[in-house]
């Protein structure tokens, strides 16, 4: 016992003391316990505060899984008879628009669900609409015949637009003449036509001695050939490159008047130049239908008392073989309406009465007096409207429009001018009477100026701004969105690329864009042999006609809830960018849709742009018309609420009576 006490003492080890620091430690505990500013006080308050604020969390959370899971079991079940309607892929399940990282083109995609659209709008009966009578397979709605018999005859006013009323709009669908083929390709086209697209002999009848178009077994042959240009439009040509140059680039634009099957358009156009070539739907038969079946671009057209639906400053060139325009009557009336159209420093050129009518005149049936006066008069008006003649040689006459106002307005003072127009929008010329005034040119600082700016040299015009944007003459159209909507177009075209592949392979020539903008569709798809007709509406936001012209282009006008001036059949591709979004709440847009379809080629191909909605509105409609389509994605991927529908029109033709 001694020994272990001190030994215990010896490792250090008093066990009295240490009872003692045990008492003390407990009072110690008690004292600490009581004190608030101490740090294991401290730390006890936070761990409670933590298990308090873990606790009250996972109660929340438990509460919204059980009020989730109590509204998942009260929604109903769909009726199946809906959704097998409004899905895709013959019942399958749609996919949630949020998990979908892309979709390629060919996929089929559930635009119905993705975008909740009323069981109504998704189950709605397709209206089949039934094909029209045979003897509607040429219908044109605007420039009938039957129609045009109301008007006065007086400046072939009964020849012009007059468009069905409402109560007149038929509903049905035009029907193609049995038998037809889809026509030649081009450049083939240009010299050849199925003779069952176009039925009609008599120009091969009537014409036969000018050589304009050849019957020759189940087709027709264009030769080349014109009422003033019996070696052929070819050789005609060339007569007027020695005159003045057309490979140089600085004439690229062209308009005919009066322009029979448009062969002086279609041999021009190897020479780089595209020519609005417009007749009247007249004696002659289908003119302008030949044309278009020949990948010719042409509108029917006349020259009467109204302004040609073309903007100010559009044509490099204008162009008149005997095309029976009474170019000196009302005082000058329809040369000053060409002198609208025809860009600074532009050339007119006349062939045919009254020029070299000193060889000519008994052909023509006309006597030397009478010629020479109409001659006489011609160069009257084009003196007062400040053209200068550049040469008469032969069966060719040719005038050039000043390059700016300047030596007009002072020549007024010596000369009998032409007043210019005052308070007038040039560009206006949608139901625009014609005025015997000069359209006035943008003001220039010298004489050596070219009014409204010069233009860039062929091809280099297609993608250089246009001045009309650089002068800022446009609102809110900069050189900079010029260059974003060049790049832009470029984008979507290398996606209707995959969309439609015969794209770039030559199955169109004929081309419409309706809502044109800045005509940088056009651009985009020039490189593939296709010309194209930009039209722009006439209630658009601004008026960029001018803008495509400067470009190099052609267009024109247009309220789409009016028939277009063209025959049934004479597009190959239309290109529709949100032009239902612009027109659903103006007019009914089935009747855009059947008039898509009257100038649309049996299995013709149609691309629409616009919001999702409005195209599933659309491809109802185009179900009961006998078109297939798609709905595509948006360029950019499959979340922009912008998507594009591919629609071809099914290969039909009526039945012969």
């Amino acid at each position: 016992m001694f020994l272990g006490i001190h030994t215990s003492k010896a490792f250090g080890i008093d066990f009295e003391s240490r009872n003692k620091r045990k008492r003390v430690a407990a009072c110690s505990g008690l004292m600490a316990k009581d004190y608030p500013g101490s740090p294991k006080v401290h730390h006890l308050e936070s761990r409670r505060q933590r298990l308090t604020w873990i606790l009250g969390v996972s109660g929340l959370c438990v509460i919204f899984y059980i009020l989730g899971a109590w509204q998942n079991t009260a929604v109903p079940k769909p009726d199946p008879s809906v959704v097998s309607k409004a899905a895709c892929n013959n019942g399958v399940p749609p996919v949630d628009a949020s998990h979908q990282s892309s979709s390629p083109p060919s996929a089929n995609l559930d635009f119905d669900a993705h975008h909740q659209l009323d069981h109504d709008e998704t189950s709605q009966a397709v209206e089949k609409i039934p094909p029209c009578p045979m003897n509607f397979s040429e219908y044109t709605p605007c420039q009938d015949q039957t129609r045009g018999r109301r008007f006065e005859r007086a400046m072939l006013v009964y020849r012009e637009r007059h468009c069905p009323t409402t109560d007149e709009l038929v509903r049905c669908l035009v029907p193609a003449p049995p038998g037809y083929k889809t026509p030649f390709k081009w450049p083939q086209s240009r010299d050849f036509a199925w003779y069952n697209n176009i039925p009609h002999k008599e120009l091969s009848i009537e014409k036969a001695v000018q050589n304009w178009v050849q019957v020759e077994g189940d087709r027709f042959r264009f030769p080349g050939g014109g009422t003033m240009f019996p070696r052929g439009a070819d050789a005609y040509i060339d007569d007027i490159n020695e005159l003045i140059s057309l490979t140089d680039g600085s004439i690229r634009t062209a308009i005919d008047t009066g322009c029979g099957v448009a062969s002086w358009g279609a041999y021009l156009l190897k020479r780089n130049i595209v020519t609005m070539s417009f007749a009247p739907r007249d004696t002659h038969e289908a003119q302008v239908q030949f044309a278009l079946e020949r990948g010719v671009p042409a509108m029917i057209g006349v020259m009467a008392s109204m302004r040609i639906p073309y903007p100010a400053r559009s044509f490099d060139m204008a162009h008149c073989s005997r095309c029976l325009i009474p170019w000196q009557a009302r005082d000058g009336l329809y040369l000053t309406e060409v002198d609208r159209v025809l860009r600074p420093g532009g050339y007119w050129i006349l062939s045919g009465p009254p020029i070299h009518w000193k060889k000519h005149y008994k052909g023509w049936e006309r006597t030397q007096e009478d010629l020479k006066k109409e001659q006489d008069e011609i160069e009257e008006v084009a003196k007062r409207i400040c053209w200068k003649k550049v040469i008469e040689k032969e069966d060719l006459a040719i005038w050039q429009k000043p390059i700016n106002h300047n030596e007009c307005i002072k020549s007024r003072q010596t000369y009998k001018t032409t007043h210019i127009c005052k308070n007038d929008d040039p560009d206006a010329a949608w139901y625009k009477k014609m005025e015997s005034c000069i359209s006035p040119l943008p003001e220039v600082s010298n004489d050596d100026e070219i009014a409204g700016g010069e233009l860039q040299k062929w091809p280099k015009r297609a993608f250089a701004v246009p001045p009309r944007i650089s002068t800022g003459t446009i609102p809110g159209i900069t050189p900079e969105k010029f260059e974003e909507d060049n790049k832009l177009w470029m984008e979507r075209m290398a996606h209707y690329k995959k969309l439609v592949p015969t794209l770039s392979r030559g199955r169109y020539r004929n081309v419409m864009d309706m809502n044109a903008n800045l005509g940088g569709f056009a651009a985009a798809v020039d490189k593939y042999q296709v010309w194209v007709m930009n039209v722009v509406p006439v209630n658009s936001k601004h008026n960029t006609l001018g803008v495509i012209y400067e470009r190099g282009f052609i267009g024109t006008y247009q309220d789409w809830c009016e028939a277009f001036s063209t025959y049934p059949r004479t597009y190959d591709l239309i290109h529709a960018d949100n032009i239902f979004s612009m027109y659903q709440d103006r007019c009914d847009i089935t009747y855009i849709l059947l008039e898509m379809d009257r100038i649309l080629r049996p299995e013709g191909t149609v691309v629409f742009r616009d919001t999702v909605e409005v195209l599933v509105k659309v491809q109802v409609i185009t179900k009961g018309m006998r078109w297939e389509s798609k709905i595509e994605d948006h360029e950019s991927g499959p979340f922009n609420p912008e998507k594009v529908l591919v629609a071809v029109k099914k290969y039909w033709t009526g039945e012969a009576s």
